[in-house]
C-alpha cells in the first residue's frame, strides 16, 4: 500500500497517495547531471590555473610572478585576467539565468535543461580548443550560459516532481552532483598537470556530463506542473499518475490546476516579485545564495590548488590535497541527504555556521602566525591547514550548499516561482562572479585576515537563521504561506492582500485629493 504524503504542490493541506517511484528517482538523477556540469567547472578552474603550460600559454606575467624565488606568497597569482578566466563565466550565467526563467515558464523545465547541455557541449568544444585569450573567454561565456540555465531548471524539476516527503533528499542529489563534479575534476587536474596539453584535457572533459545530460534529457518526463500551466492537462495528469505510482491523483491535479490558473494570471511575475507579499521568500530566496558564496566556499574550492600551493605545498601535492577536500564534500553532502528531512534545514544551517566558524578563525590565526610572506609553513603546520580546510568543507557540504539551492526552489508559490527562483539563482551568479574576480586579490591585499573576513560574514549568517529563516522541513511548497510565512514572528506581517493594500493606498490619495 502507498504511503501517505502530503501534496507538494496544493494548497488545502490535503493528503495524497504518493510513492516514492523508480521514475521519480531516474528523473532526479538525470536532472542533476546538471549540478555535475556546475561541479565540474568549479573544481577545473582553480587547477587549471596553477599549471604552468596553461600559465605560459594566456598568463605569461603569472608564470614569471610564480617562478620568482622571494615572491610574496599571498600576491603570486593576483591577476585580474586570470580570475577574468574563472568569474566570466558566471557573469555570462546571471545574465542567462533571467532569459532561462521566461524559457522554463514558456517551455519547460526539461527544453531548458536541454538548452543548457548544448550551451555546455559548445562551451567546452570553444576552451579545449583555444589558441588565445579571446577564445577562452567565449569558451567560459557559452560554459555560463549553460550554468545560467541548468542551474534554474534543474532544482525546480525536482522540487516539482518530488513527493513532499523526499523532496529535501532528492532536491539535494544536485549538490551532490556538484560535489562530486568537484572531486572528478581535482582528480582530472592531479593527473594531467604534469602533461605539456593538460590544461586542454581538463577543460574538454567538461563536455562529458554535458553529454550525459542531453541524452538523458529524452528519457525524462517533463514535471505535471510544467505541462499543466502550459494548457497540456492530459498529459500533466498522465504523467502525475506515473511519478507518483498511483491513480488517485486527482485531488492533487486538482490543486496544481488551480495553483497554474493563478500563476497564469500574472502577466508580470518579476512585477509580482515587488509586491509586499512576495517580500519574505525574495528577501530569503535572495540572502541564502549570498551568505552561500560569502561563507568563503568557492574562494576554496576555486582556487584550492592554488591556496594549497601558498601555504608550501608543491604543485603535485596541492593537486593532491584539493582531491581530498573534494573527497569530504560528497562525503558530507550525503550526510545532508540522509538528515534534511529528518533534522530540518534550520539545524543544518546553524551547527555549520559554527564548525565552519571555527574552521575559518582556526586558519587565520595559524596564516597570520606562522606564514611569513616569502617563506612558507612547516609539513605539519600545513596539514593542519589542510585539516582545518577539509572540517570547513564538511560543515558547507551538509548545510549551506545544498539547502542553499533546496530552500530557494522551494518557498516561492507557483505564480512567482520561476522569477523568484531566477532570482535567486542571479544572485548566486553575481557573487560567485564576486567572490572569483576579487579572492586572489583579497588574498594579496589582506593576506590572512580575508580569513577573518569570512568568519565576520559566517556569524551574520547564524543570526540571519536565528531571527529570521523559518523551518520549511516537510512542508508543501504551495501550502508556505498558510504554514510557514502567516505563522512566523516577523514575515507574518508581509503576508497580506496586495490588491487591499493598493485599495488602502488609493482611498487615501482621493481623501487627500478632495481635502
Amino acid at each position: 500500500m502507498a504511503p501517505i504524503m502530503t501534496s507538494s504542490s496544493g494548497f488545502s493541506g490535503a493528503e495524497f497517495s504518493a510513492k516514492l517511484t523508480w521514475r521519480v528517482v531516474m528523473c532526479g538523477l538525470i536532472a542533476s547531471t546538471g549540478g555535475l556540469m556546475f561541479g565540474y567547472d568549479i573544481g577545473i578552474s582553480g587547477g587549471v590555473s596553477g599549471m604552468d603550460t596553461f600559465l605560459k600559454e594566456f598568463f605569461p606575467k603569472v608564470y614569471l610572478r610564480k617562478q620568482m624565488a622571494k615572491e610574496n606568497n599571498y600576491c603570486k597569482y593576483d591577476n585580474q585576467l586570470l580570475q577574468l578566466f574563472t568569474s566570466s563565466l558566471y557573469l555570462a550565467a546571471l545574465v542567462m539565468s533571467f532569459y532561462a526563467a521566461t524559457m522554463c515558464k514558456k517551455f519547460g523545465r526539461k527544453v531548458t535543461m536541454q538548452a543548457a547541455s548544448i550551451f555546455f557541449l559548445v562551451g567546452a568544444l570553444f576552451t579545449v580548443a583555444a589558441h588565445g585569450l579571446w577564445m577562452l573567454i567565449i569558451g567560459r561565456i557559452l560554459l555560463g550560459f549553460g550554468v545560467g540555465c541548468g542551474n534554474q531548471a534543474v532544482p525546480l524539476f525536482i522540487s516539482e516532481i518530488a513527493p513532499v516527503k523526499f523532496r529535501g533528499a532528492l532536491n539535494i542529489c544536485f549538490q551532490l552532483m556538484i560535489t562530486i563534479g568537484i572531486l572528478v575534476a581535482n582528480i582530472v587536474n592531479y593527473y594531467t598537470a604534469s602533461v605539456s596539453w593538460g590544461w586542454r584535457l581538463s577543460l574538454g572533459l567538461a563536455g562529458i556530463p554535458a553529454l550525459i545530460l542531453i541524452i538523458g534529457s529524452f528519457s525524462i518526463s517533463e514535471t505535471p506542473t510544467s505541462l499543466i500551466e502550459r494548457g497540456k492537462l492530459s498529459e500533466g495528469k498522465a504523467i502525475l499518475k506515473a511519478i507518483r505510482g498511483t491513480d488517485d491523483v486527482d485531488r492533487e491535479f486538482e490543486e496544481i490546476q488551480d495553483a497554474c490558473e493563478m500563476a497564469n494570471r500574472i502577466k508580470n511575475p518579476f512585477k509580482n516579485l515587488m509586491k509586499t507579499s512576495s517580500r519574505p521568500q525574495l528577501v530569503i530566496g535572495v540572502l541564502m545564495q549570498v551568505f552561500q558564496q560569502f561563507t568563503g566556499i568557492n574562494a576554496i574550492m576555486f582556487y584550492s590548488p592554488v591556496l594549497f600551493q601558498t601555504v608550501g605545498f608543491k604543485n603535485d601535492a596541492a593537486l593532491l590535497s584539493a582531491v581530498i577536500t573534494g573527497t569530504v564534500n560528497v562525503l558530507s553532502t550525503l550526510v545532508s541527504i540522509a538528515l534534511v528531512d529528518r533534522a530540518g534545514r534550520r539545524s543544518l544551517l546553524l551547527e555549520a555556521c559554527v564548525q565552519m566558524g571555527i574552521s575559518q578563525a582556526a586558519i587565520g590565526v595559524i596564516l597570520a602566525t606562522k606564514l611569513s610572506l616569502t617563506g612558507s609553513l612547516d609539513h605539519g603546520t600545513a596539514i593542519w591547514v589542510v585539516l582545518l580546510i577539509c572540517l570547513f568543507v564538511s560543515g558547507f557540504a551538509w548545510s549551506w550548499g545544498p539547502l542553499g539551492w533546496l530552500i530557494a526552489s522551494e518557498i516561492f508559490p507557483l505564480k512567482t516561482r520561476a522569477a523568484g527562483f531566477s532570482c535567486a539563482v542571479s544572485s548566486n551568479m553575481l557573487f560567485t562572479a564576486i567572490i572569483a574576480q576579487s579572492f586572489l586579490s583579497m588574498m594579496c591585499k589582506m593576506r590572512a585576515g580575508i580569513f577573518f573576513f569570512f568568519l565576520a560574514w559566517i556569524v551574520v549568517m547564524c543570526l540571519f537563521v536565528i531571527f529570521l529563516l523559518p523551518e520549511t522541513k516537510q512542508v508543501p511548497v504551495d501550502e508556505m504561506v498558510e504554514r510557514v510565512w502567516k505563522q512566523h514572528w516577523y514575515w507574518k506581517k508581509f503576508m497580506v492582500d496586495d490588491d487591499e493594500v493598493y485599495n488602502k493606498k488609493a482611498n487615501k490619495l482621493e481623501k487627500g485629493v478632495s481635502t
